[in-house]
């Protein structure tokens, strides 16, 4: 099995910078496919950002592009995601999650999940 804890979360200013890592353990935690999504009340979740381990290709959503950048480090088994310029709007519960395959940027495509960690941007 694999295990994902994210961490990091926390409430700042728009214009703030905010980081959030996800500790994977377990199982081959380095999964081929790893990804953060979110979710506000009341809204689906969303893909966020997400990363192949294998080449290192990242993919964002549109909303995000620009502003955070998904990262990992393998030897810590951890994978993060930098967020600047945070709007409002991406005030969310964050959740990281991994799969062998993934499916970017559908959230039913992944089958291990973190239980989130709130962000909460004011204006």
């Amino acid at each position: 099995q694999l295990q994902l804890v994210e961490s990091g979360g926390g409430s700042v200013q728009a214009g703030g910078s905010l980081r959030l890592s996800c500790a994977a353990s377990g199982v081959a935690p380095m999964r081929n496919a790893m990804g953060w999504f979110r979710q506000a009340p009341g809204k689906e979740r969303e893909g966020v950002a997400a990363i192949w381990t294998g080449g290192g290709d990242t993919f964002y959503s549109d909303s995000v592009k620009g502003r955070f950048t998904i990262f990992l480090d393998k030897a810590q088994n951890t994978f993060y995601l930098q967020m600047n310029s945070l709007k409002p709007e991406d005030t969310a519960m964050y959740y990281c999650a991994a799969d062998s395959y993934g499916g970017w940027p559908l959230a039913a495509k992944y089958n291990f999940w973190g239980k989130g960690t709130q962000v909460t941007v004011s204006s």
